[in-house]
């Protein structure tokens, strides 16, 4: 009995000696990086450049828009499928446009803001082909109900490439906004680079804000798969925001303070923006905007019903200590979440600030350590020691639910049967012809659970937005915690 009780303790203190081992820099944030921008890459639509870093890629979707003789060439697949989606397109542009904005100098130390750029500018050429007519937005290109019928790479796909639009008399506030913002925010990454570039990107986000105010509607073409639960008030403020910061404009000041709405919520994601919008906006009021006040504190709130440690906490956290809010895709909720402590605690630290939750208060070091805690989860430190970025550490999965990386290259002229296609690469137990690489999967259970199974894409699928709201924090735990 003496032994295994030594023997216990021995094993429990070598796995604190790990974990602690781990958190003092063991992981390889700079490469963890890395390898995020590369999976972006790896989703691109269109006629690759030359410098293409994924091998098993090729061209794609070059026919795109031609059934209504328009160029919608380009952008990118959101997920594991072959449609391009418009409103978790330019959340992603938005929200890496942020990182890159936000971490500029992170970036360039590691080495990565030209390719962050890049990223972006696939995004937003594809969006100005999309707006290129004032008062019509290209919301979407391909039938989704036939391309989840089909497990086929895009390069080699024969589904519809059905083309869907919202215009003055079929509104889509939430999708008109949204793209508003991106292009707003990305705007402020190429003002020093590409001055013209950024004049025209602002110039659009301009006229796609007011047709998103002047022809209000929820536009419902996206659902099943993409539906704004939220309603469109949130990605007005949000595009707003990045438009008044962007522009200093008093139109857009007297929208954000006088016809918006806000509310506290504890997530922030492709549906929903308000607490983005509130770290966003506690800038301002921290630089000197009085009038923001009322954003910094909400802003505290979303802090006081994330950190597990808060009286006021509201998000459940698993036994090994990952956020859960819902299954699928759970893992954009930890990469937005670290996000956004990660500049919030930034913020709060260059303003000499805290946040007060009842009666304790946290100090911007205690966000930043949870913001840490829960990427450290993603990359490795957890209970079943799996790395939920594919390629990244010892372990990690090999099953992503990805057409292109689960199908081999082959000829163009390849015809497949879509009912065969499952059989031949969907449903088969074995690991993904092609590594993908940096994708971050859907992640675990709510109880740590993890399994490697293709079909599961609960678990296993990635999305573009998981990982662009990773990249900000890998550069600034990569300049923090790496040599």
């Amino acid at each position: 009995m003496g032994l295994s009780v030594t023997a216990a303790i021995f094993a429990v203190c070598l796995i604190i000696v790990v974990n602690v081992k781990i958190s003092e820099g063991l992981i390889d944030y700079k490469d963890a990086l890395s390898k995020s921008i590369v999976f972006l890459e790896a989703q691109r639509s269109g006629r690759l450049p030359p410098n293409n870093r994924v091998p098993w890629r090729g061209h794609s979707g070059l026919q795109d828009g031609a059934l209504a003789n328009v160029n919608l060439v380009g952008g990118y697949y959101d997920a594991g499928d072959n449609v391009k989606y418009g409103l978790p397109m330019a959340f992603t542009i938005t929200t890496l446009s942020w990182g890159a904005f936000f971490y500029r100098a992170e970036l360039e130390k590691a080495g990565e803001l030209g390719n962050v750029r890049s990223a972006i500018r696939w995004g937003t050429d594809y969006f100005l082909k999309a707006s290129s007519k004032k008062n019509r937005l290209w919301v979407q290109v391909g039938d989704p109900v036939a391309d989840h019928q089909c497990w086929m790479r895009p390069e080699n796909m024969e589904t519809p490439r059905t083309l869907y639009k919202i215009d003055e008399s079929t509104p889509g506030t939430e999708i008109a906004a949204e793209t508003a913002a991106a292009m707003a925010a990305s705007s402020l990454v190429f003002r020093n680079t590409d001055h013209a570039y950024a004049r025209r990107l602002l110039n659009k986000a301009k006229l796609l804000f007011e047709f998103a105010v002047n022809h209000k509607g929820t536009y419902d073409g996206e659902c099943p798969f993409y539906c704004s639960f939220s309603g469109y008030n949130d990605e007005l403020l949000w595009a707003a925001s990045w438009l008044y910061i962007a522009t200093k404009k008093e139109k857009y000041f007297h929208y954000i303070h006088e016809q918006a709405i806000s509310a506290s919520v504890d997530e922030f994601s492709w549906d929903l923006k308000y607490a983005g919008v509130q770290v966003l906006l506690s800038g301002l009021y921290f630089s000197g905007e009085e009038p923001f006040q009322g954003y910094k504190k909400q802003a505290d709130n979303f802090v006081c019903s994330v950190l597990p440690d808060s009286p006021y906490s509201q998000i459940y956290i698993s036994p090994g200590g990952l956020i859960h809010i819902r299954d699928g895709a759970n893992t954009q909720y930890v990469t937005s979440t670290a996000y956004l402590l990660s500049v919030y605690s930034d913020l709060l630290t260059r303003y000499k600030q805290s946040v007060t939750c009842g009666d304790k208060v946290f100090q911007p070091d205690h966000l930043m350590a949870f913001a840490k805690r829960q990427m450290d989860y993603l990359l490795g430190e957890n209970p079943v020691g799996i790395s939920y970025m594919v390629g990244f550490g010892p372990k990690s999965p090999r099953q992503a639910h990805h057409r292109g990386s689960s199908v081999p290259p082959m000829s163009p002229l390849s015809v497949i049967s879509c009912p065969i296609s499952f059989m031949q690469w969907f449903n088969k137990d074995t690991p993904n012809a092609n590594v993908l690489t940096g994708a971050i999967v859907g992640g675990p259970d709510r109880y740590d659970n993890f399994d490697d199974k293709r079909w599961d894409s609960s678990k296993l699928e990635p999305t573009t937005y998981i990982n662009s709201l990773a990249v900000g924090v890998l550069a600034k735990l990569a300049n923090n915690h790496n040599a």
